[in-house]
């Protein structure tokens, strides 16, 4: 297939992951044959690439930019600034500029629309109208709505991503992103907005002004604890998704991009999830705050300090290679006191076949003092003899 259009913060904070080195575990034939240059599906859990293709290429979105218009929103509500019953205006301006443009929510000029409606609207029938009125409602034009979205952006550490337009219409490559870009958002939309992301995200339908439409995401009542996102399609981005669902407590999400037809990006959308739930088997190796291990220090008080996650340490690994778990601890030196309560102090890597390896980084579990002359004579001593 030849491609039509020209990372970040994920890797919580937990684990991290090399997927550019790393071996994954083989799709299915029936996911292996659908072509699409952008594939990632990653368990929102741990942090964990399960599947990659693609992750740091970056591509132009389409409406998956109302992802980002969303998130800038919510941040807004929690500060105080927007408020659900808050009515905002469509000007003459916004009426013509997008009346029957793509996907709309078919406003009126001069209506006054409830805050709640547009969100509404924006996440479930991707109205590009109510996009354009939100922005121009809150920062008085598309510019200065775009900066705020490319600062929060910064904020995410969305590095490879650049956002022009609050819709995600064509702009000539100007907004773009990318798959890990995506998941730090997601990630982000969901540990800090859950109560917004239940409200507004993934209705079946929605009505407004008298008129019912219907949310295209492939996954809501077709996949088991799917709580949708958003599509995008334009014919230079492809069709594009990102979505998620949980099940327990395992959550992944999902990215797809440049499919070339609406049915490929369904398929490998449903079937990647559907594959990471269930090819894998999820190992929990220590619970947060219980010690992983023991690390000398040197000119301390103490001769060693243990080492601890700062929450579980869960891994996924393809069924029936449980048993074949390696992890080895790393240090970016000899540690040397002082040394702080939960200071980061090493990093564990943990490696099995057909996954991406992970780095957990591990913390001090307790102080410890530097020694004094005489203390430290004593240590080198019993250090020699031991």
């Amino acid at each position: 297939m030849v491609s039509r259009w020209l990372l970040g913060l994920f890797a919580a904070a937990c684990f991290s992951f090399a997927p550019a080195s790393a071996k994954y575990a083989p799709l299915p034939e029936a996911l292996a044959s659908i072509d699409a240059p952008v594939v990632y599906l990653v368990d929102a859990s741990n942090g964990q690439v399960l599947f990659e293709r693609g992750a740091d290429r970056r591509f132009v979105p389409a409406s998956v930019t109302k992802v980002m218009t969303l998130f800038t929103a919510f941040e807004l509500m929690d500060a105080g600034k927007l408020a659900p019953h808050h009515l905002l205006r469509v000007s003459p301006e916004a009426w013509k500029e997008w009346r029957g443009k793509g996907s709309t929510m078919f406003l009126n000029a001069d209506d006054r629309v409830p805050l709640s409606d547009l969100l509404t609207g924006i996440a479930n029938v991707s109205a590009n109208d109510a996009s354009y009125v939100l922005a121009q409602n809150v920062d008085g034009s598309i510019e200065a709505w775009s900066a705020r979205m490319n600062a929060k952006a910064r904020g995410l550490g969305m590095a490879q991503s650049h956002f022009a337009t609050p819709n995600g219409w064509p702009d000539e490559g100007r907004t773009f992103t990318t798959a890990r870009d995506l998941v730090t958002l997601a990630t982000a939309l969901l540990e800090n907005h859950s109560d917004k992301v239940a409200r507004y995200i993934g209705k079946r339908q929605f009505t407004y002004g008298g008129i019912t439409q219907s949310n295209y995401d492939p996954m809501l009542d077709r996949v088991e604890g799917a709580d949708g996102i958003k599509t995008g399609y334009t014919n230079e981005a492809g069709f594009n998704y990102l979505g998620t669902a949980k099940r327990g407590d395992q959550r992944l999400f999902v990215v797809v991009a440049g499919a070339d037809r609406q049915p490929d990006r369904a398929r490998l959308a449903r079937g990647l999830v559907e594959w990471g739930f269930s090819a894998f088997e999820r190992k929990p190796l220590f619970a947060k705050g219980n010690t992983v291990s023991n690390a000398q220090v040197q000119n301390g008080q103490a001769r060693s300090v243990e080492l601890m996650a700062d929450r579980d340490i869960l891994l996924n690994v393809p069924q029936g290679h449980m048993n074949e778990i390696t992890m080895t601890i790393r240090y970016d030196g000899p540690l040397r006191a002082p040394i702080r309560e939960s200071e980061r102090v090493a990093t564990l890597l943990i490696e099995a076949p057909d996954v991406a390896p992970a780095q957990v980084p591990l913390f001090a579990k307790e102080s410890v003092a530097e020694a004094g002359l005489f203390a430290r004579i004593v240590n080198a001593v019993a250090g020699w003899l031991s």
